[in-house]
């Protein structure tokens, strides 16, 4: 069995193949998320932020658009270029290629610690105490974790999808995916147990986007696990997806995300 951390090193290093493609292919977040996020945090123009783990700027986007002073640190280099080229129109932003629980940052205080679907990669008995170090005596952590789900009424493509999954070795044995009302999210029990930070706040944004089959492949080509698969089990699949949305009228499938925002401040006893 392979340890969890080296699984997690292994995967989290996987997207930097397919950087281009996550530019064009991952959605963005709700700009409500954002708006809770600053009025939770009461956070000013002024502000500065340490993101972690920006991909190639899905989340960097709308924090720079505040005014707010953003340093996004991203492991990928193919990653952070694409996110550089992408966000070249944001002077209050700066990206920088490295490893967050290695990186050094310069000595000055964030007010905002923000991480968008990425902390789940970081090692937990580095990544709590590391942003705890790095804010103010007010410092925010946010954290976004993001789920697919299947809401009453939504899209049955990814039930039946699970039998061309199945003949490639790699079903999902939960069949569907969870209904929001079932998601179990447990970052919030995680911020408190690492005594760094106290009281999060937690509140749900349920999003959706529809997809012709070629622009729902691109976005699975930037998933973790079908980057991992072998390129025969690719080539499968996505052939019975084409097949499968192809035999819809309108040929589209319906996907749905909920996102999880977490908002909490540094433990006063912490520093």
């Amino acid at each position: 069995m392979v340890p969890v951390a080296e699984g997690r090193e292994r995967l989290r290093q996987t997207f930097d193949q397919a950087a281009q493609l996550y530019a064009q292919a991952r959605p963005g977040y709700p700009e409500d998320l954002f708006d809770d996020l600053q009025r939770w945090g009461r956070l000013t123009g002024s502000t500065r932020v340490l993101e972690v783990g920006c991909g190639t700027g899905q989340a960097t986007r709308s924090l720079a658009r505040r005014g707010w002073h953003v340093t996004a640190v991203e492991l990928g280099g193919a990653l952070a270029d694409v996110a550089r080229r992408d966000l070249h129109g944001f002077r209050n932003v700066e990206v920088v290629t490295a490893e967050f629980e290695r990186w050094e940052p310069p000595r000055v205080p964030y007010q905002l610690v923000f991480a968008a679907t990425s902390w789940h990669w970081l090692d937990p008995d580095v990544a709590f105490d590391k942003a705890a170090g790095l804010l103010g005596s007010a410092g925010i952590l946010g954290i976004v974790s993001t789920h697919h789900v299947q809401p009453a009424g939504g899209d049955d493509f990814f039930e039946q999808i699970q039998e061309a999954y199945a003949a490639i070795g790699e079903a999902d044995p939960r069949v569907r995916p969870p209904r929001p009302d079932e998601v179990v999210d447990d970052l919030a029990a995680d911020i408190t147990a690492s005594g760094c930070f106290c009281d999060p706040v937690v509140q749900r944004y349920l999003v959706s986007h529809t997809h012709t089959a070629e622009e729902y492949i691109r976005l699975l080509s930037t998933y973790s696990g079908h980057i991992a698969m072998s390129a025969d089990q690719r080539a499968y699949l996505f052939a019975e997806i084409r097949r499968r949305v192809g035999d819809r009228s309108p040929p589209r499938l319906r996907k749905h995300y909920l996102n999880v925002l977490h908002v909490s401040r540094v433990r006063a006893d912490h520093r």
